[in-house]
């Protein structure tokens, strides 16, 4: 590879256009050399002020441009699949953003794809292992000081849904996070769900289930719950707490800029999660570019987004039908025996 990894991004809506933005002037080590998105005009918006790189309508034809060493997937996750097994055949590289497919069956498809190379070339992301706030929680809890985690607390909540949004979006794309990160915090496979329905709220658009309330059992014994509201109206948050048998731990606490004024005193809440996670994408995407320059693939993997998959639709199926729901998985294959659910 030159000195800079030339990059090719499919997507140039709100995430791919903040990761092109990413790659030529914050993380160093990359350049962008090819833009895929079927609006060719905001392709081209999203390149404005970056000289050299070509724009596609055609996502395939920017993974055959002049130049591209590796891929940064953020498209809509029903594309996912298609251009990752493509990526795959050209032995790219690829940073693909979750969900890594929408549906189990696909995800299971790109992980014995990869399988079958006898390498890792993919990369999946979640973001929230590079968080300096949950890798400071995991290791708290890897090490062991608050004894045996028993229970883990999570907030997740939006101002507003995208117009596009469904009600099983709520879990297979925005609880899609939580679900990697108690895998991942815990050292443990999700093995049921359980999604019950309070009163939608006022603010939800007409025929939206939000909020929504997740329980998720571990295969040791540990809970999960998770209050997904993607129309609170007010600010972007995330907090998790672990409750461990001898003490407990919270993260996702209020910490912008306190304003003072008027006999009373109040935090800033930020109003987007590339607001809240900006430091943790630069952290993500600089471990992807230095580890590929170096020829290595770390961080979570096809099978961690397989996993968030089974688990996600396992969660559709309980909100649709009630009830708790198994998850089922299939066989790990060997490449991925280890690191699972470690972040290596």
């Amino acid at each position: 590879m030159g000195d800079l990894l030339g990059v090719a991004v499919l997507g140039a809506g709100h995430m791919g256009a903040d990761h092109i933005r990413r790659l030529n002037s914050v993380v160093g080590g990359a350049r962008v050399v090819a833009v895929a998105d079927p609006d060719g005009e905001r392709a081209r918006d999203a390149l404005a002020g970056i000289d050299g790189a070509s724009v596609h309508t055609d996502w395939a034809a920017a993974l055959d441009a002049p130049g591209v060493e590796a891929v940064l997937i953020a498209s809509p996750g029903p594309a996912h699949e298609e251009a990752l097994l493509a990526a795959f055949a050209r032995g790219l590289p690829v940073l693909c953003e979750k969900p890594m497919s929408p549906d189990s069956t696909g995800a299971l498809r790109v992980v014995e794809a990869e399988a079958r190379l006898g390498h890792r070339l993919a990369q999946v992301g979640f973001m929230r292992r590079y968080d300096t706030e949950y890798t400071r929680l995991k290791s708290l809890l890897d090490g062991g000081s608050l004894g045996r985690p028993l229970m883990l607390h999570c907030t997740h909540r939006n101002v507003s849904s995208p117009g596009h949004f469904t009600s099983a979006m709520l879990i297979n794309s925005s609880v899609s996070h939580e679900i990697d990160a108690a895998r991942w915090l815990l050292g443990q496979e999700l093995t049921a769900v359980t999604v019950l329905r309070p009163t939608s709220s006022s603010g939800a658009p007409e025929g939206l289930t939000d909020p929504q309330f997740a329980l998720f059992e571990t295969e040791r014994g540990a809970l999960v719950d998770v209050e997904i509201f993607v129309n609170c109206g007010f600010g972007y948050q995330v907090r998790c707490e672990a409750v461990c048998e001898a003490g407990s731990a919270r993260i996702g606490e209020d910490g912008g800029m306190l304003v003072t004024g008027a006999g009373r005193a109040a935090h800033e809440v930020p109003q987007d999660y590339l607001v809240r996670f900006a430091d943790a994408y630069d952290r993500e995407v600089r471990s992807w570019v230095d580890a590929t320059r170096a020829g290595r693939v770390t961080g979570p993997s096809t099978w961690d987004g397989y996993a968030a998959s089974a688990v996600a639709e396992a969660g559709v199926r309980s909100l649709e039908k009630g009830g708790r729901v198994a998850v089922e998985l299939a066989e790990r294959p060997a490449l991925f025996a280890q690191p699972g659910i470690a972040n290596t």
